[in-house]
């Protein structure tokens, strides 16, 4: 009998294994974002997601988990499936809010701990560069050694992701490929990823079998919407592309140039070029 999976990115299979398990969740922050041997995770607790209220109006957006260390350290990890401009600012709202949470009359901001946003990104958004790990801090625009400690931030491009791409953490390449390689499709899992303890539990939940039908219809509901999301956005991109096609050919009309041109550059079809053209 081959075994079905379910795509470990939809929101009810990441809060499924992240969202109770702690062991998990600190072997994937410790992975994936920049911490030292100094500064790794070694105890959290779950923290309600009502404390970072997301913005009306966000795009499948999910607020997965919330947890705080033995430090005080407050982190934050979210699955996005498509990238909008909007999000870098609804993480900064949101990863400050959290900060802000940790304020208590009477208490000191020294005693402030930082807050670390781990954002992984169905999508690609920096087109000019193969880099798919981005970390924001905030510097000094001069001396980038010169750092205000709070508020750190890490993207994560999945598509960009490939194995070989990642040369020195081995569980961070270990817990990108158990993102990037499990789906629906998936009929056998690599070895690797089963003979890794925590990766190899998080397996097991991506079973379909141990999901209700109720479960399964959320999981289904979710793709749904991802599907109609994007389809949204490509129809608005072409829009877009169309209204700019017309203001570049009017403006080569104008200029005098030649109808032949104009179809090359535009696309635009000839009848549509001579009813600008006698518009104008």
């Amino acid at each position: 009998m081959i075994m079905k999976y379910l795509d470990p990115k939809a929101d009810i299979t990441f809060k499924k294994i992240f969202g109770n398990h702690p062991e998990r969740l600190i072997s994937l922050l410790n992975a994936l974002l920049p911490l030292s041997e100094e500064e790794q995770i070694h105890e959290i607790e779950y923290l309600p997601t009502e404390l970072v209220p997301e913005l009306e109006g966000h795009k499948n957006t999910i607020v997965d988990v919330l947890c705080t260390d033995s430090r005080g350290r407050k982190f934050c990890v979210k699955m996005q499936m498509e990238w909008s401009k909007a999000f870098k600012q609804r993480v900064l709202f949101n990863a400050s809010k959290l900060y802000v949470s940790q304020a208590i009359k009477g208490k000191k901001y020294c005693a402030l701990q930082p807050v670390y946003s781990l954002n992984l990104v169905n999508d690609i958004f920096e087109r000019n560069t193969p880099d798919f790990i981005h970390n924001y801090r905030i510097v000094h625009d001069k001396d980038s050694n010169k750092v205000i400690e709070g508020l750190h931030f890490t993207f994560i491009e999945l598509p960009k992701f490939t194995p070989h791409s990642v040369s020195d953490k081995r569980m961070m390449v270990l817990w990108l490929r158990f993102l990037t390689e499990i789906n629906a499709n998936t009929k056998e899992i690599p070895a690797e990823l089963l003979n890794n303890p925590e990766i190899g539990k998080a397996v097991e939940d991506l079973k379909i079998s141990g999901f209700t039908d109720a479960e399964l219809r959320a999981y289904d509901k979710f793709w749904d919407s991802v599907s109609v999301e994007k389809t949204l956005q490509y129809d608005s991109f072409q829009e877009g592309m169309a209204q700019r096609s017309l203001e570049i050919a009017k403006k080569m009309l104008a200029k005098g140039m030649d109808e032949v041109m104009v179809r090359e550059v535009t696309g635009l079809s000839a009848d549509l070029i001579q009813h600008l053209k006698a518009e104008m």
